[in-house]
């Protein structure tokens, strides 16, 4: 549900960058698009349009970053990580071997990082 929201939002945010760049400029702030000769999007009843379909794409674009919000809010953990900051972290360890010792974990955690093929301690070079 969420990624199809995503992917409806994103090309609602395509569209209506599209639209905001076809409009005619009338600022004339660097002299970019307001310029007089005659293009093919001219006269009222396109900018008529235009302004219409932007303020319809922008309609849309809040509503799906509203219910994308909600639909966040609902899947997402309650509380704070402050909540969580001095409880022991259980998840990620690993269950010790079966002859080693229950009081010593495991080295590392089972992340990205723990599985390259990397050695543990840096190399440094030693004097002869």
């Amino acid at each position: 549900m969420a990624t199809v929201l995503l992917v409806i939002h994103l090309m609602i945010a395509a569209a209506l960058v599209a639209v905001v760049l076809l409009q005619k400029s009338e600022g004339g702030a660097l002299g970019i698009g307001g310029g007089g000769g005659g293009g093919f999007l001219t006269g009222r009843g396109t900018a008529n349009l235009l302004t219409r379909t932007t303020a319809g794409l922008a309609a849309a674009f809040f509503a799906t970053s509203i219910l994308l919000t909600i639909l966040a809010n609902h899947t997402a953990p309650r509380g704070s990580v402050f909540d969580r900051a001095g409880a022991p972290a259980t998840s990620g360890t690993q269950a010790p071997a079966a002859g080693g010792d229950a009081s010593k974990p495991e080295p590392g955690r089972g992340g990205i990082l723990d599985k390259l093929d990397a050695p543990r301690a840096p190399l440094v070079p030693q004097n002869q």
